[in-house]
Formats: C-alpha cells, structure tokens, sequence
C-alpha cells in the first residue's frame, strides 16, 4: 500500500469500519470513481453495492480498495487501475504497456466499416498498441482478414489478451512500422493507424492521465507529424491498387496531413470530424491505375 501522510492516516483507520454506502459517499473521489473501485477490488456489482449498502468491507478487502484508492488520488487513469477501458462497446484490457482506447478513434472504426472492401479483405493496422482498432474491426467484419503491427512486445501482449477474450481472428506481429513486411508480396485493402502525434513540447504530455500513458506511443518527440511522414513514404508499396489509408490525427494537423497524403499520391483525400466537431480522421487511396 502506497505510504499516507500522518494527518491522513487517522482518516485512513477511521474507514476500515465504515459501511460501503459509506465508501461510495467519500468525497476524496467522484462518487463514480468510488463505485468502479469498490466493484473492481470486491467483485461486487453494482447492484449488490447498493443491496449490501450496510456492510463493511472485510481486512483484505479495505485494503485492496484503498490502495486502489491512493492510485487513483495520485492521478493514475482508472484505465490501468481497473484493467479495461470501453471500447465500441467492448471491454479492453490495458496496462501501463499500451495507450487507453478513446472514444475519438471509435471514428476511425466507423470510417473504416463504411467503405466498400472486398470479401476477405486485407486489413493493416499499423501501431496496434492494445489491439483496439485491429480486434474491433475484426469481431465487426469477421470475413475480413486483419493484421496488427506493433514495435512493442508487450504491447502485443496485450493485443493478443484482448483478441482472445473477444474472440478475434487478428494476426500480430512485432515490427518498426513496415520493417517486417519489406520483401514480402503482402498487399492490403486497407491499411489503417493511430500513430503518435502528440508535439515533444506540447503541455499536455504532463497533465492528467497522460502522464502515465506509454511516450513513444504519444509523442514522435518531434513536430507531431514524422510518423505519419513514415507511414506516407512507403504505404503506396503495400496497397492494392485502390486501397484505402486511413489515420487519426490531432484537431489541428489535418491540414499538414491532407499535404503528406498528397504528396504520396494518394487520392479521394478528405478529412472527416469527430463528435466535437473536430477534424479528426484523414483519408485517402491509392489509384486504381497506379500502375
């Protein structure tokens, strides 16, 4: 258990009596916050934390959930508390190896189900991380034939975790971007990527649950805009004539984004907006007569 201040303790010794309404109604933390703490440390669900209100927590309990509690009060993500985080309606594992899914690229997935692909499609996700984009696409589109890459080990491990428990037919692979794929005949349909895009400096790297998110998978440690000046470089090698590229970006880089995909000689090149009305997902393909 992480070490209290002297002034807090009492407080702390107090609480091992309370009830759980009692718990659920500490102001240290968001009502919510407390309830998904309580449940994830007792097993309990909602329902029986308010049925089993009256109730104290036994020792070993108590102390899970307030160890969970001093993480959280600390400004860890309740993602990594908790273990999972929601996505497209399914529940993820996560760790500390892996960025947390945002509802921002759940866009992404929409983009992605609404183009017309082949039976058996081809699909590439670059940058997989905990498998959020690959594994989805493949429990919506069971026909199509998804492939993850990813430069972290345990990162995959996670993905590989999260394809088993959601039943995904996603095959993984660890590699620097393209690096695994160079002098193979593997074309895709769709290759698809939410790279790091966050700039070096950029303040938001040292607040909230950012913090104690992986770097290297949200920040490039440059202008924001390199990875995806990787990924452009070479995707044209790995589609089929046709095939789509698509990548989440900042609210403010769809611009210098649209400028990469043009440069790459993509084509059908548009930008579409997230729920906050944000520029958010780019998009483009490669011509049907490229060659």
């Amino acid at each position: 258990m992480l070490p209290h201040p002297p002034q807090t303790q009492q407080a702390l010794n107090n609480m091992t009596t309370a009830t759980i309404a009692e718990l659920l109604r500490s102001t240290d933390l968001p009502t919510l916050e407390n309830r998904m703490l309580l449940s994830h440390t007792t097993g309990l669900s909602h329902v029986q934390l308010i049925s089993r209100g009256n109730e104290s927590l036994d020792d070993a309990s108590f102390a899970a959930f307030n160890h969970a509690r001093a993480r959280r009060m600390s400004g860890e993500p309740m993602a990594y508390i908790v273990g999972t985080r929601e996505f497209y309606g399914r529940d993820f594992s996560v760790s500390p190896a892996v960025l947390i899914p945002r509802p921002d690229t759940e866009l992404l997935i929409d983009t992605a189900l609404a183009l017309v692909l082949p039976a058996q499609a081809q699909v590439l996700d670059m940058g997989t991380g905990s498998g959020a984009i690959a594994v989805t696409l493949a429990c919506e589109r069971a026909d199509w034939r998804v492939v993850g890459l990813d430069v972290s080990g345990a990162a995959l491990a996670v993905a590989r975790e999260n394809a088993a428990q959601l039943g995904a037919h996603v095959s993984l692979f660890e590699s620097d971007w393209f690096t695994t794929l160079k002098g193979s005949e593997a074309r895709f349909d769709l290759i698809v990527s939410n790279p790091p895009y966050i700039e070096r400096d950029d303040v938001h790297l040292s607040q909230g649950d950012v913090r104690f998110e992986p770097r290297g998978a949200l920040t490039d440690d440059a202008d924001g805009l390199s990875c995806y000046r990787i990924l452009l470089n070479e995707v044209a090698e790995y589609l089929v004539d046709g095939g789509w590229f698509m990548v989440e970006h900042g609210f403010d880089q769809a611009l210098a984004v649209r400028d990469l995909f043009a440069q790459a000689d993509l084509t059908d090149v548009v930008t579409l907006r997230d729920l906050a009305g944000h520029e958010r997902v780019t998009v483009g393909r490669k011509a049907l007569d490229a060659h």
